[in-house]
């Protein structure tokens, strides 16, 4: 893959600060035509630097009152079946494989802290899963961005 340059990678902290900034205004702050903004955008989509375009959502204004991060401790035959099982579950907003203190991490949302309770309670009872390890989100401090 060829290397970014410098017009790539102010137009990736432009998007990732705005996804619906029109190629009109990216064009301008960028000080080249839209057509080359255009060019420019496909170009990354295409080599899977831009992989989508999404919105960031306040779980709290949508009725999810408990969030937790969410260690997953498995049998190590078990580790595939246990991330497929996740990945398929609604309540589960992100999900990784990790080399950390976790082999699995996930994010879920729930309404309030029994519900919470519940689903962690679920996870532990999945064949294969020898730990579970919440870390309720309190506050959000950083969030998640692409700025560079």
């Amino acid at each position: 893959m060829p290397a970014l340059d410098d017009k790539d990678l102010k137009i990736i902290d432009l998007l990732s600060a705005n996804s619906r900034m029109s190629y009109i205004e990216l064009a301008r702050r960028l000080g080249i035509s839209d057509v080359a903004v255009i060019k420019r955008i496909r170009k990354l989509e295409q080599q899977g630097v831009i992989r989508r375009y999404t919105i960031v959502v306040d779980p709290k204004k949508l009725g999810y009152n408990a969030v937790s991060m969410t260690g997953v401790d498995t049998e190590p035959e078990s580790l595939f079946k246990v991330l497929s099982y996740l990945k398929d579950k609604e309540y589960v907003k992100y999900l990784a494989l990790t080399s950390g203190d976790h082999q699995i991490l996930a994010v879920i949302w729930a309404r309030n802290s029994e519900e919470l309770a519940k689903i962690h309670d679920e996870i532990a009872k999945i064949e294969g899963v020898k730990r579970v390890c919440p870390a309720l989100i309190l506050d959000i401090i950083k969030e998640w961005s692409c700025t560079l």
